[in-house]
């Protein structure tokens, strides 16, 4: 494993063998794969699993509640978002505390891509082998093998071509 210089790796971070953490990288109660690299700017939080073999490119941001399987590409500053309706406060004013709201799960299927700002709703699935087209904003599940692109992504190819299989 090679920890970066300036990372902050919390003592709860389960790593897998081979795990590449580059610098400036913020990782807390997450557990990171066999062969993963976590690229410069990464923050990936508490409850988040990201598989074997991954590559999370730089500035991206992994939430609690997301799911990455194995040979996942996370590419440059992408964002995972797990929760629908965002509040700092509660109605009588008080902040926010982890019981006044639940994070929702998003999961991305084996061998999926995900392009450069890319921006992924809570509660959503990219299955296995699609492909996230750079700047999407993904905000309903994306099929196995679909290439989907826009705001909000639609699927602009639909095949098995880029499926991996088992």
């Amino acid at each position: 494993m090679r920890r970066g210089e300036y990372c902050l790796i919390a003592p709860d971070v389960v790593l897998g063998r081979d795990v590449q953490v580059f610098h400036f990288v913020n990782l807390y109660g997450c557990e990171i794969g066999d062969g993963t690299r976590i690229g410069s700017y990464v923050e990936i939080q508490r409850g988040a699993r990201v598989g074997r073999n991954c590559k999370v490119s730089s500035h991206s941001f992994v939430c609690e509640g997301v799911e990455i399987g194995d040979e996942v590409f996370v590419g440059h500053g992408v964002n995972f978002i797990n929760d629908k309706y965002p509040r700092a406060a509660n109605a009588d004013g008080t902040l926010q505390t982890d019981s006044d709201w639940t994070p929702q799960r998003t999961t991305v299927g084996r061998g999926a891509s995900i392009g450069t700002g890319a921006t992924i709703l809570g509660g959503v699935s990219v299955g296995a082998g699609a492909t996230v087209g750079a700047g999407a904003v993904v905000t309903r599940d994306v099929p196995a093998g679909a290439t989907v692109a826009g705001n909000p992504a639609r699927i602009i190819r639909n095949d098995e071509r880029g499926t991996m299989k088992d």
